[in-house]
């Protein structure tokens, strides 16, 4: 059987999201120095705009996961994908939504 790719899938679909848009992304990781900013650091670099003031932050009930929501400003399903890739592949990250 053939490989289908991800763009061949999407060729002839309009998208939902009405770009640029607003996009919130949530990442969770664990509760350690340097993650928060490590996370600003990737959302600045696919937004250049990112208004840092505006992460929202979440500890887990037993304080050792924190969730982080970080609203960029969404140019491109190409910019959304390659930040979620990179986000994903972050050591520090254990999940992105």
């Amino acid at each position: 059987m053939k490989p289908v790719s991800l763009s061949s899938l999407d060729s002839g679909t309009e998208s939902l999201i009405k770009y640029p848009c607003p996009f919130p992304i949530k990442v969770m990781g664990a509760k350690v120095d340097g993650f928060v900013e490590a996370i600003t650091a990737v959302a600045t670099h696919f937004d250049p705009t990112f208004d840092a003031t505006s992460v929202e932050l979440r500890d887990s009930k037993a304080g050792n996961y924190i969730g982080i929501t970080v609203t960029v400003t969404a140019t491109s399903r190409e910019q959304l994908d390659e930040l979620y890739r990179t986000l994903s592949s972050h050591p520090m990250v254990k999940v992105v939504l």
